[in-house]
């Protein structure tokens, strides 16, 4: 089985973005983000739900685009309307069915590319194997949890921990 991935930069009150889904308080330079770059170019396919997918339109990114092209992607939705014959692959949304077989058919590593409503789903069927957290410097006060709709305790194992100089701290953990 290939592991799933949750890699995702959050701030130090556990937001992956603000209400509104902006990003920009997230370093988009540095070592933290070279680093994020290199876990990338090893990931062999991207899953994320239908809101992370749509980030993407106020980018420049049209329906249909796949966002990471050296990965198959998947998107979990029942509502994302997009081209047929289009770069990505639409799948039920959160179908623990679908993502075993990922899991099990997929040419390595996949990359869990948010959002916190569907990395709590993934989280509480215990499908995520690993999480890394760019944890930045930031409190946001609000905003898309990390994970969203864990009603009870799911413990990790941090495997490591590193300190970047702009103030990110780079956390690893096993599920």
């Amino acid at each position: 089985m290939h592991p799933i991935i949750y890699d995702v930069a959050v701030s130090l009150d556990d937001y992956i973005c603000d209400p509104g889904g902006d990003v920009s308080q997230f370093t988009h330079d540095g070592e933290v983000v070279e680093d994020y770059q290199q876990r990338l170019a090893g990931y062999a396919s991207a899953i994320m739900g239908r809101a992370t997918y749509e980030i993407g339109y106020a980018h420049g990114m049209q329906p249909g685009q796949n966002p990471y092209p050296h990965m198959s992607t998947f998107v979990f939705s029942d509502s994302l309307k997009v081209p047929e014959n289009c770069e990505i692959s639409v799948l039920a949304r959160a179908a623990q069915d679908e993502v075993l077989r990922l899991k099990a058919q997929g040419d390595g590593p996949i990359y869990l590319c948010g959002g916190g409503v569907f990395a709590g789903a993934l989280l509480r069927d215990r499908l995520i194997d690993r999480v890394i957290f760019k944890r930045a410097p930031v409190v946001l006060g609000g905003g898309v949890p990390v994970f969203s709709g864990i009603s009870e305790p799911v413990r990790l194992k941090r495997i490591s921990s590193r300190g970047y100089d702009n103030g990110y701290v780079l956390e690893t953990f096993e599920t």
